[in-house]
């Protein structure tokens, strides 16, 4: 059952590449049985990104954006081969205490399959985006990465509380643009108390962690979230689910060998996905239930032979 809960398309995203259409049937060439379309939210004037800046957008601009892909994203998934499932989502972008009006607006206007919570600003400045703007949030935080990491962790909690969303988005994507991409994180006891207080939350709500192979393709030995962390909400009965968080063609279900392989070595035993079903465990999202996959079923599915 290769799967991800987490996509983007350059028709919609403005630093992705290729139609919505072509990531659909690029997934399914892939021999992808579940592929969730989640385009970013719409976004405040002041939280632009460069390129949103270069192409005049607006949040008014982008809110019919979304509408466009919404409308889009249904009309495949009713169209498309029922062999491989469409799921219609959305990644929410927590920055500030008003993402909350902003997010709570989409979920309630939009009859979604799930969404995706993530936390890609602190101290409203981007922080994966380039290390400009990364090292100019660690000054804000203080100067180290110790201290943006604990402010990072800090706001990501804000946005569990506020939204409980059904899979987290990498977890601990912080990592990124920092001089600490690859450090046990536990050596921040700060740090690691956030985590662990993190987790702790999600596990007790419910939420799915995703390992998502996009750290993998950007560099990072490890992927989202790090092993000392999976292994911790493992203690906790977390669960897991697979995401490529490609935003191209080419992207899809990049590194999902590697992907497994640090499942595997972690102990993970199963793989938790949503699909279309009568049972419903969110009442936010009628008609969509979430299933297990063994990692040794999953491993030998056509897409990993």
């Amino acid at each position: 059952m290769p799967m991800s809960h987490h996509s983007h398309s350059g028709e919609f995203c403005d630093h992705g590449e290729n139609t919505l259409q072509e990531m659909v049937q690029a997934a399914f060439a892939c021999k992808m049985e579940v592929f969730a379309l989640t385009e970013h939210m719409p976004r405040e004037q002041q939280d632009l990104y460069p390129e949103e800046i270069i192409m005049s957008r607006t949040p008014e601009k982008l809110s019919e954006i979304f509408h466009e892909f919404f409308r889009k994203a249904t009309r495949l998934q009713s169209a498309h081969n029922m062999s491989m499932a469409i799921l219609v989502g959305v990644e929410i972008d927590w920055i500030r205490p008003s993402s909350k009006d902003w997010a709570t607006s989409l979920l309630s206007k939009y009859q979604f399959d799930l969404f995706i919570g993530s936390v890609h600003h602190v101290h409203t400045v981007p922080i994966d985006y380039d290390t400009i703007n990364y090292t100019k949030a660690r000054d804000i935080a203080g100067g180290t990465d110790e201290r943006l990491f604990e402010d990072y962790f800090d706001l990501q909690l804000e946005m569990l509380q506020a939204l409980k969303p059904p899979i987290v988005g990498h977890f601990d994507v912080i990592r990124l643009q920092s001089n600490s991409q690859n450090q046990d994180l536990r050596h921040w006891r700060g740090v690691w108390q956030r985590i662990l207080r993190n987790l702790e939350f999600i596990a007790g709500y419910g939420g799915i962690l995703e390992l998502n192979s996009a750290a993998l393709r950007k560099g990072l030995k490890e992927p989202y979230p790090k092993s000392e962390i999976c292994k911790e909400f493992m203690k906790m009965n977390g669960v897991f689910t697979l995401s490529d968080d490609s935003h191209s063609i080419n992207q899809i279900g990049t590194n999902y060998g590697g992907l497994l392989a640090f499942a595997k070595e972690l102990g993970i035993p199963a793989i938790t996905y949503f699909d279309k079903g009568s049972q419903t465990l969110d009442r936010r999202f009628p008609g969509i239930s979430t299933k297990t996959v063994s990692l040794t079923e999953l491993q030998a599915r056509a897409f990993f032979g």
